[in-house]
């Protein structure tokens, strides 16, 4: 009886170092087409990225398990509409991009508009985004990280900085 040989003994003649050369590198998330060209503009050429000295709104978000992090910062005009945007994120390309467009989003608007903004944003994020949701911009483009579940917390995590900045601003006395 002769014995047959397995599929992989002419792989195991390949040393390991040029079977991982050959092996393809797959991007952790597919970004194809229009909103994955609008999402890595977003990443490679961060908006807002200077920090402000003098903000009125600041805040920090974490993401321990993956080491994300989003820091936003706010200056408010007389009227109290978002004049200046300070904002740096590190991590996932996608968290770099979302926080740069949901800052690009804020200028000129109160913070309850932002907060709007916010609730619509988060709602597109869990929901999906309907026809009444494309004032939210550049935004939209996040739409693709809802084929990855896990990512959405990634996209959101500038925006839950944003409301408890928003939330401690508000609390301060006087």
């Amino acid at each position: 009886m002769k014995l047959r040989q397995s599929p992989c003994a002419k792989l195991d003649t390949i040393p390991i170092f040029d079977r991982l050369i050959s092996m393809p590198q797959l991007p952790d998330v597919p970004l194809d087409g229009l909103y994955g060209d609008l999402v890595m503009d977003h990443y490679r050429n961060p908006r807002n990225h200077a920090s402000i000295s003098d903000a009125d709104v600041e805040a920090e978000e974490f993401n321990p398990f993956c080491g994300d992090r989003a820091t936003l910062q706010l200056k408010l005009d007389g009227q109290g509409r978002v004049s200046e945007i300070g904002a740096r994120a590190d991590g996932c390309s996608i968290i770099q991009a979302a926080t740069s467009m949901l800052c690009d989003q804020l200028h000129g608007k109160s913070l309850d508009e932002v907060a709007e903004i916010g609730e619509r944003f988060r709602h597109a994020m869990k929901n999906g985004a309907g026809d009444d949701d494309l004032e939210l911009g550049d935004l939209l483009a996040l739409q693709v990280v809802r084929q990855y579940p896990v990512r959405i917390k990634c996209a959101l995590l500038p925006l839950t900085a944003l409301e408890e900045g928003i939330k401690a601003y508000r609390a301060r006395p006087g």
